[in-house]
């Protein structure tokens, strides 16, 4: 496998991000779920035959001795199949796209040792397990059945979507494993735990329309910068710590962040310059933007709208106040510890 089989890292443009959400995600959501509606055990035994695998492949490229040629991209999307057995045999493909079938079992995947790409969203998959796959770098299996995160140890696994499933708690993504992952989406399931996803390497972490009533457990993801935690039920901002470093874009809209005071907990947040929280009962207070900047100095923007530098100066006015009230408390309980140590000096 080359450098040149190496595929680009996905770093998402927060502002396409939310459009998603509000937009195309919605209606692609909607399509796949119909589907899953209708669903019943007794579709038609359809297998992948040779003549789907002729109109399906694509992109002819040198073979591993370079000897040979083989197509290395196949798609064969929406064509009602539930078996791909054959596939076992095409152990050059690269890319590969079963998407919106009736697919149940991927395991004829496993023979596919130079896969660098996989999508089989829309399917009926209840596992996303397979093999160990030395080059598989991108992995999609949204809006399936699956119930959980088991098998899933591919070492150069970069960016790994499973919306839109079934999936109550994160089990099974070992970090010495998965140490390439650097986005996962697991928007639109079950979760009501963030505990399991404890990957050093994540930059990109979807886990809005879940069950979440707080974040714990990723306090140590240093290298996160995006986190979405859009359409949950969380109340308290506990959770975040000054170890995630990186983290840049926090979006919370839709929650039930009632108290203000727990803006608080993210000033340790050291490079948060984006803050999501509209749709929030704490976005009715009156002061709402001007508290959240007096907490978090360093923020530019909250929700659809940046700053400026008059709210920036008052920001600054209000914490200085704020100091020096607290040093006047302080300095009472100075001098009566100095009115102390005295008395006993007398004594």
């Amino acid at each position: 496998m080359s450098d040149e089989d190496d595929l680009e890292d996905f770093e998402p443009d927060q502002d396409d991000l939310e459009k998603e959400e509000d937009e195309k995600e919605t209606e692609e959501g909607e399509d796949y779920r119909k589907e899953g509606e209708d669903f019943t055990e007794d579709w038609m035994p359809n297998a992948l035959t040779e003549d789907l695998m002729k109109e399906g492949l694509s992109l002819l490229c040198k073979t591993g001795n370079g000897l040979a040629h083989a197509y290395v991209k196949l798609e064969v999307k929406d064509r009602d199949l539930t078996d791909i057995s054959l596939l076992r045999s095409y152990i050059h493909l690269r890319y590969v796209d079963v998407s919106e079938n009736h697919l149940t079992d991927l395991s004829p995947l496993n023979y596919l040792t130079h896969l660098l790409w996989l999508k089989a969203d829309g399917n009926r998959l209840r596992s996303a397990q397979l093999d160990e796959l030395p080059y598989l770098q991108i992995a999609s299996f949204a809006y399936n059945q699956i119930t959980d995160t088991e098998g899933i140890s591919h070492p150069r696994l970069g960016s790994l979507d499973l919306k839109g499933n079934r999936i109550r708690m994160v089990t099974g993504l070992d970090p010495q494993k998965l140490n390439s992952l650097h986005t996962l989406e697991l928007r639109g399931n079950q979760l009501d735990s963030t505990l399991g996803i404890n990957l050093p390497k994540l930059k990109n972490l979807f886990l809005a329309q879940n069950m979440l009533k707080k974040v714990e457990g990723l306090e140590n993801l240093s290298n996160l910068t995006t986190l979405h935690l859009r359409d949950n039920q969380i109340e308290t901002l506990s959770g975040f710590s000054g170890e995630m470093k990186s983290l840049q874009y926090l979006n919370l809209r839709g929650n039930m962040v009632t108290d203000l005071g727990e803006l608080a907990k993210l000033r340790d947040l050291p490079k948060l310059r984006a803050l999501v929280l509209l749709e929030n009962p704490c976005t009715d207070e009156s002061d709402y933007r001007q508290e959240a900047l007096v907490q978090m100095a360093h923020l530019e923007r909250l929700d659809k709208d940046f700053y400026e530098e008059e709210e920036r100066a008052e920001a600054d006015e209000i914490r200085q106040r704020l100091k020096e009230d607290q040093e006047h408390q302080a300095e009472p309980d100075h001098e009566e510890d100095l009115d102390q140590s005295t008395n006993q000096q007398q004594f």
